[in-house]
């Protein structure tokens, strides 16, 4: 566990706690996504942020400029202030602690599948509705493809991995695999 994780959780439920008052969760978890994935993706974004020559006050005056049109006011305090206190490096954490703290109050749970080739939008709503039954909470399924699989799929619900892959290091070598790899 990272040594950032307690303080990550601790902002999230307070965001989320201020978007909930807002009704505002949904909005705040994908604005809060949005930053998370360009500082994330973006090499010079995050030298920007973590460089010790540039003044708190231009960091957060250029993260205003940048999204303020693109993200509330409590999503710009919450970065802001993690900004202030030396923990930008902590913003996919709280992005993931949103997403689970939002996740147990709205019986929610993000899966994350990989399968061998793009599942369709019927496989996908298959795969929500099952795990959604068997978890009892609305699924979200997000899809990456991994080629090196030879078929089936792996299924990542929080710290939970369900493997129902055909590949050379899965956990389940079914006879179905072991049939596609021979065709």
């Amino acid at each position: 566990m990272s040594r950032g994780t307690g303080a990550a959780k601790r902002y999230a439920k307070a965001l989320f706690e201020l978007a909930l008052e807002q009704g505002l969760v949904t909005e705040t978890e994908n604005q809060l996504k949005l930053i998370a994935d360009i500082v994330e993706s973006d090499a010079e974004v995050r030298a920007f942020l973590t460089a010790p020559n540039i003044t708190l006050d231009t960091k957060l005056k250029v993260l205003n400029t940048a999204f303020n049109d693109k993200a509330s006011a409590i999503v710009l305090n919450t970065v802001s202030l993690l900004l202030e206190r030396g923990r930008e490096g902590e913003l996919p954490a709280v992005l993931e602690a949103y997403l689970q703290v939002a996740g147990g109050v709205l019986r929610r749970a993000d899966a994350h599948v990989t399968s061998a080739k793009p599942l369709t939008e019927q496989e996908i709503t298959k795969l929500a509705d099952k795990f959604g039954t068997l978890l009892g909470k609305t699924v979200r399924v997000t899809n990456t493809v991994n080629p090196e699989l030879l078929g089936g799929v792996t299924v990542r619900i929080g710290d939970t991995l369900y493997d129902g892959s055909c590949g050379e290091n899965s956990n389940v070598w079914k006879k179905s695999c072991k049939q596609r790899q021979s065709s």
